[in-house]
């Protein structure tokens, strides 16, 4: 499935989108990662015309699992995302284009709006041909930024135990009563004179 937009298909109120990433295209996107995707992946966004580029503004919540960091069991996760990016024609960026008074006049009033509660300043800036915007791979980026360090499965995992391995989520074992640090088997033997 294709998630380009031709930069003609925005008009002047703007675009908004509603496009699904399968499960094989989030598969590549997470390869390596140690995340699997539990389901496809909906994506909103809306683009519009700002300061001859394009302001993107998208939302999706990917739905991963993984081994748990502590325990090992699966960890499912839920990471809704947002993100906001302005797209810059190659050429605008290299200054190879002279805008026309319109053209500047309209970079001129996009660069003071604040596209809602934000301003253009807050948003990542990427650039593209000016003529396509390909959204797989930025929705793709941000699939991966999303993903945290380190999976739990929930924050007061309590792990395997480091004796026995038992999934002290569980059931408790009996081994921190049982063990003695080599290290310290000695001290057991002191008797302390008061």
């Amino acid at each position: 499935m294709s998630m380009r937009v031709k930069i003609e298909e925005i008009r002047d109120e703007g675009l908004k989108l509603n496009e699904r990433m399968s499960l094989e295209q989030l598969g590549t996107a997470l390869e390596g990662s140690g995340f699997r995707a539990t389901e496809p992946l909906a994506v909103s966004a809306s683009l519009r015309k700002v300061g001859g580029g394009v302001l993107l503004q998208g939302q999706f919540t990917s739905r991963v699992t993984a081994a748990c960091k502590r325990c090992l069991a699966d960890a499912v996760l839920e990471l809704p995302t947002s993100f906001t990016i302005n797209l810059v024609p190659e050429s605008l960026a290299r200054g190879d284009d002279v805008l026309d008074e319109d053209e500047q006049e309209e970079k001129d009033r996009g660069q003071g709006e604040s596209g809602g509660s934000f301003g253009l300043d807050d948003a990542d800036e990427e650039l593209f041909d000016g003529k396509v915007i390909d959204l797989e791979p930025i929705v793709r980026e941000q699939v991966q930024l999303a993903l945290p360090m380190n999976a739990v499965c929930r924050e007061d995992c309590k792990g395997l135990c480091a004796q026995c391995g038992q999934n002290l989520n569980e059931k408790q074992c009996d081994c921190a009563e049982k063990y003695v640090d080599p290290r310290f088997a000695a001290l057991k033997n002191i008797k302390l004179q008061g």
